[in-house]
């Protein structure tokens, strides 16, 4: 498409994409108004060069806050007249952290009734965690859903419409990966999803068709806009090279202008009304709106009167999540100053952009200040886009009063950064609104131990778990994964039927035991030295229920015998996607300093249950932990397994994917206990979660004879135990998360589009043929003796086995992504050409 748009006027205006565009080849093609809406810029990003830079949204590119508010409140109309108006009544309203927080709001606002949530990656004291998702780039939990009412989400045959907002639709994968999470715990009938554009494929499109007819559910989509963004071959190298020229150029200068004249700073006072929340972050109702609504001119004509009577152009910059109060006080001020001043909007944000000063570039300049808010990731540096040389009067800086910090007020600080680019810079501050925080139980239920709870010995683990053995929680494997994938039920609320291997299959295991027992105690002894090492003198172990409860055991007799300790050990529950076990994080916090808890678990796949216990921990930890207010507990979320393959921890015995035998079997190699069990009608806020100890298994059990065998081989490894830990102590450590970028290319190459239904690794390809409904099986070419039983599995089950190189595993499971009963056979066998 043209790099020019003529208008009407015969003016030839520059497009804010040409710069991309004619150095790349990158074309947008669309409806007429797409070059309006959008423009194009450049950042450092291994998945995607080009930046799609928005100039309605009102985060990059100054606007009009009336046009900002317009074009969220316009789709929020028309939502309304797509569901109806007694629909709209009912609807609830999900906006995106960080970009399309004040979007979102806009959208309900035009809705006229719906309250509104956004998500949030700032955890927050008090507040319980309703949900969270993650973005399919991130390496960890990006998104936290924080109502403060609990049932703003609930679903049931009588759910509201859930409305999700995004300010683009692109491929639609974070938004088709959030429906579905929060399907899975609160099913409803219909779903409506709003962007200003839609940028999808002819591909991506007909996905939306298929993922409603999955789900069960109605799915409409309204945008603004649609188009495509066309990319050469090469597109992403030769963009990332341009980035890298631009930078080395740009390389020494400054950003800044020269601190002598730098403008004052004061504070204006708001008179924010009380009760009525900041933003969406825990919930934004039509009550908190129409009191808003009423306060909103005062507050204007105290920031007017603040300014003076002499500006003409002022900027109102709102701050990362913190979009929705600062745009409507622009609006205010619109009115309020009305045609005789120029008010703008914009917002700062985390994302790190390339700034180039053409004019067919959509990010003209950039300003670079560290953090204010204290946030969970860590300190890092934050920006502001098209503010300096904008020629602004004054700035008005918006934040909240958790980001009120000496950070904001430091010399190199983003107040500072502003005073060298106007002639004004005021301050406001909203008061951050904080729901009253949970009561916490005044007593805690006791940990469950053998014999009376597992065939392990007392004294080698205290399981935090409830009793649910005399429950009926199993369901034929088939009809589990049906429901799971159409949303019916969580995984975490049912039970498979305990596989009862065949006498080839316990032989195959016991064949492996006696080849890897020695492999498995050096890991055992490695990963137990790095622990006592950096974490001891005496760690709390803290297994993950159930795959990290075998190899805790082994680590407190490792402990044992080498160093004469007897180490506590204790087994949680942690469920995907709805997180830890806080009862049993309570328990541990009022019997052990938290500061001692060593998480354990036996193998990493592709990360997944490295980042939910690390968001776990952060929501924790941010709720002032045992005892609400009184400050956070100090659980340390960093887990240690016996084996990382996909380079997700620091901790490890080692990196090999290599196949650990406790990974064949089930409950049989794990105490006789089966998974952990997290279900409403069973579980109360102040339960453990359940798990079922099976008794009538205990012929089979060999739980008692892995330990055996792998103890029998510490003194044999002691001394390469020694080489290893001295070795990993003095080495660079830090995860790489590869598995996680072979698991993301793995779902796209083979059309799945869902991470989750992707397990990578021996010991999770395993649980996939063992407990779900398998599609077809990777093998990395070459790999022996290790693939021997998921050979065998995947014959019993009539899996394809397919031989492919490039793997960092030495397999991977992929479960059928579009299973149902037909789909697959009744067996759960794959059927030809499914």
């Amino acid at each position: 498409m043209s790099g020019r748009v003529r208008r009407e006027e015969a003016v030839d205006v520059v497009w804010s994409g040409d710069w991309v565009a004619e150095r790349l080849g990158v074309a947008l093609e669309g409806d007429g108004e797409l070059q309006e809406l959008l423009g194009l810029a450049l950042r450092r990003n291994p998945k995607r060069a080009h930046l799609l830079v928005s100039n309605v949204l009102g985060k990059h590119v100054p606007q009009k806050p009336s046009v900002v508010y317009g074009a969220g409140y316009g789709l929020g109309e028309r939502v309304r007249a797509l569901l109806g108006a007694d629909d709209a009544r009912r609807a609830v309203v999900l906006g995106y952290a960080e970009t399309a927080t004040g979007l979102g709001h806009a959208v309900a606002d035009g809705l006229r009734d719906a309250p509104y949530l956004h998500s949030t990656r700032r955890p927050v004291a008090g507040v319980a965690q309703a949900g969270g998702f993650e973005e399919a780039h991130s390496h960890a939990t990006s998104h936290l859903l924080l109502p403060e009412d609990p049932e703003l989400l609930a679903g049931g045959p009588d759910a509201s419409v859930l409305v999700l907002v995004d300010d683009e639709f692109s491929t639609g994968n974070t938004v088709l990966n959030t429906i579905r999470a929060l399907h899975e715990s609160h099913p409803r009938e219909r779903y409506v999803i709003v962007a200003l554009v839609d940028m999808r494929s002819p591909a991506d499109r007909d996905r939306l068709t298929a993922f409603a007819a999955e789900i069960g559910a109605r799915v409409d989509l309204v945008t603004r806009s649609s188009g495509t963004v066309t990319l050469p071959e090469g597109v992403l190298e030769r963009g990332q090279a341009l980035v890298a020229a631009q930078e080395t150029e740009q390389a020494g200068r400054t950003d800044e202008a020269a601190d002598e004249g730098a403008a004052p700073v004061t504070r204006a006072g708001l008179d924010w009304p009380a009760d009525v929340p900041d933003g969406g972050r825990h919930g934004f109702t039509p009550d908190h709106r129409a009191a808003l609504e009423e306060a909103l001119p005062g507050m204007a004509e105290r920031i007017a009167g603040a300014l003076g009577s002499d500006v003409r152009r002022v900027l109102v910059l709102g701050f990362e999540e913190l979009m929705y109060a600062p745009l409507r006080l622009g609006t205010a001020l619109e009115a309020v100053l009305g045609s005789g001043a120029e008010v703008r909007y914009s917002t700062t944000t985390r994302s790190p952009v390339l700034a180039v000063d053409d004019p067919g570039y959509a990010i003209r300049t950039r300003l670079v200040f560290p953090a204010h808010d204290d946030p969970a990731d860590g300190p890092g540096d934050r920006y502001a886009y098209n503010v300096a040389g904008a020629g602004f009067d004054a700035v008005v800086a918006v934040v909240d009063s958790t980001a009120d910090t000496p950070e904001l007020h430091a010399p190199a600080g983003l107040l500072a950064r502003l005073a060298a680019h106007t002639g004004q810079v005021l301050l406001a501050v909203v008061p951050s609104y904080t729901p009253t925080p949970v009561q916490e139980p005044a007593v805690l239920p006791e940990p469950l131990r053998g014999p009376d709870f597992s065939s392990y010995a007392p004294e080698d683990v205290g399981w935090l778990l409830q009793d649910l053995s005399d429950t009926e929680l199993e369901a034929p494997t088939e009809e589990r994964e049906e429901a799971i994938q159409s949303g019916g039920a969580h995984y975490a609320e049912s039970l498979p039927v305990e596989y009862q291997p065949s006498a080839e299959y316990q032989a195959l295991f016991t064949a492996a035991l006696d080849a890897s027992a020695a492999r498995i105690a050096r890991a055992v002894g490695t990963v137990t030295e790095t622990v006592l090492a950096e974490r001891g003198p005496r760690p709390v172990l803290v297994s993950l229920a159930r795959a990290g409860t075998p190899v805790g055991v082994l680590m407190r007799h490792w402990a044992r015998h080498r160093h004469g300790l007897d180490l506590p050990h204790y087994a949680i529950s942690i469920v995907r996607g709805r997180g830890i076990d806080a009862t049993a994080l309570r328990w541990l916090a009022a019997h052990h300093d938290p500061a001692d808890v060593v998480f354990v678990d036996g193998w990493t796949g592709k990360g997944a249950i490295t980042r939910e216990l690390a968001a776990a921990v952060e929501e924790f930890e941010a709720s002032g932990g045992p005892g609400g207010s009184a400050g956070p507990a100090g659980f340390n979320p960093e887990i240690a397994v016996l084996a990382d393959p996909g380079g997700c921890v620091r901790t490890y015995g080692t990196r090999e994917d290599f196949l650990i035998p406790s990974a064949c079997l089930n409950s049989t190699v794990s105490g006789l206990i089966s998974r952990t069990v997290l279900r409403a009608d069973l579980v109360g806020p102040d339960d453990f979660h359940g798990a079922k100890f099976y008794r009538e298994l205990a012929e089979s059990d060999v739980s008692g004879d892995f330990l055996a065998a792998v103890t029998a081989r510490f003194d044999e490894v002691a001394d390469q135990v020694d080489a290893e830990t001295k070795e990993l102590l003095a080495a660079d450590r830090a995860p790489t998360w590869e598995g996680w970028a072979a698991v993301e290319r793995i779902s796209e190459e083979y059309g799945i589009h869902d991470v989750n239904l992707v397990k990578p690794g021996v010991g999770e390809t395993t649980r996939v043929l063992l407990r779900r409904v398998p599609w077809k099986i990777l093998a990395k070419r070459g790999a022996g003796a290790d693939l021997t039983h998921i050979r065998l599995l995947a014959e019993q089950r009539g899996v394809p086995v397919e031989e492919v190189d490039d793997l960092p595993y030495s397999c991977v499971g992929l479960i059928h992504p579009r299973f149902t009963r037909g789909a697959t056979g009744a067996d759960g066998k794959a059927v030809q050409g499914a």
